[in-house]
């Protein structure tokens, strides 16, 4: 692969991915010159700005550990990377994850791998989580998980204002736009084409356009399997001291935490009632009432009284092979960098990615953390990596 310390970056999308790959790329010394093209330099509607902003080092594929890890190190020290007034409001508390009756095995096999690749997690039998948490109702659970550290929740919107500042004071460039597709020439990506038919031209183009990420390669053989799925966000008020309470996650599916004076909580939809979402950001205000308000109910009974306050929807970007992200290279187009399909995981992910996209332009190989299970070949080849704890 070409390596680059100058030249022209092209960035599809300008939100967290994008923004954090443009800072690591002035951060580790690319002196040329990069544009971030973003449809909305509001951000309204950006799945960063609209995200539950959690951390999490519980996942069943190693790579996404050390990704979390790193972002963990990150939002930690954060007054170490972008300054002394600095502050995401990054609250370590953890993920409480229960797991039914008959998962133990499996829940604890992921435990020992987890710790192995540097985590903190504890796994708590029904009477050591009741114990831990007296408000939690343990009558039909077999195994709950807890993350002592690295783990937990942060004001992305912070976040993202913060990078995208650093990244601007370093030189690059932000131009609002929407990237209609990236052009390929002669087997290397030559720039990208707008909406308008304006033509930009770069020596390297990186695709972090978040949900419209298949869109802007629809041209590539295979595409690229990456959908908008909408989640919905319902804020609440509960009689519940929130003061030690983590990011709960039921075996339901129905998740929960703490956010300014109550909580926000919610749930993925059934997968026949999950489909493409483009253009749509109507809260489904029917997963409240007959889904996610039982189930946090029956997990933790004080939440049988609860107000909403109110909701919101975003989108992921959801690999639809295994649900990881694509980063890296293409196989055969080397100067066209993915940084996609983060499924959920984007916002606690986006360091490592950004990261990762700078090494490979830099240096043609990832220094740092090695990427390579999630590169586009899996994704040619049709062999999924499959992420197996997803919410």
């Amino acid at each position: 692969m070409a390596v680059s310390k100058t030249g022209t970056v092209l960035i599809a999308g300008g939100a967290i991915i994008g923004s954090f790959i443009a800072y690591f790329l002035k951060k580790q010394g690319f002196a040329g010159e990069i544009t971030v093209v973003e449809s909305d330099p509001t951000y309204a509607r950006s799945s960063t700005a609209l995200s539950a902003a959690s951390i999490r080092t519980q996942f069943g594929c190693p790579v996404n550990v050390h990704m979390s890890l790193f972002g963990a190190e990150l939002f930690r020290n954060i007054k170490d990377e972008f300054g002394t007034d600095a502050d995401i409001g990054f609250v370590e508390k953890g993920y409480l994850i229960i797991g039914p009756d008959g998962a133990q095995a499996e829940r604890l096999a992921g435990v020992a791998m987890q710790n192995g690749e540097g985590a903190s997690i504890v796994a708590l039998t029904p009477a050591k989580a009741r114990e831990r948490f007296s408000w939690l109702n343990v009558d039909d659970i077999g195994i709950a998980t807890f993350g002592l550290k690295n783990e937990g929740w942060f004001d992305a919107w912070s976040l993202l204002q913060l990078v995208r500042k650093a990244a601007i004071q370093a030189g690059v460039t932000y131009r609002q736009g929407q990237v209609d597709t990236i052009d390929v020439r002669g087997g290397r990506a030559s720039g990208m084409r707008l909406v308008t038919g304006e033509s930009l031209a770069a020596d390297w183009c990186i695709n972090a356009a978040g949900p419209k990420a298949a869109h802007v390669v629809r041209d590539l053989v295979p595409g690229l399997p990456v959908e908008p799925r909408k989640r919905t966000v319902f804020s609440i008020k509960a009689p519940l001291d929130a003061a030690d309470f983590p990011m709960l996650f039921d075996a339901s599916g129905a998740w929960i935490r703490p956010e300014g004076q109550g909580f926000i909580c919610g749930i993925a939809p059934p997968e026949q009632n999950d489909p493409d979402a483009t253009g749509d950001f109507e809260p489904a205000y029917d997963l409240l009432e007959d889904v996610v308000w039982p189930a946090l109910a029956q997990r933790v009974p004080a939440l049988e009284q609860l107000r909403l306050e109110r909701s919101w929807a975003g989108h992921y970007e959801i690999n639809t092979l295994d649900h990881n992200a694509v980063i890296g290279p293409h196989d055969e187009i080397p100067n066209l960098l993915f940084a996609n399909g983060f499924s959920g995981h984007g916002v606690m992910h986006a360091p490592a990615a950004g990261r990762a996209i700078a090494e490979q332009i830099l240096t043609g190989a990832y220094q740092s953390l090695d990427l390579t299970p999630l590169g586009y070949g899996r994704i040619r080849s049709g062999t999924p990596l499959h992420e197996t704890v997803v919410y």
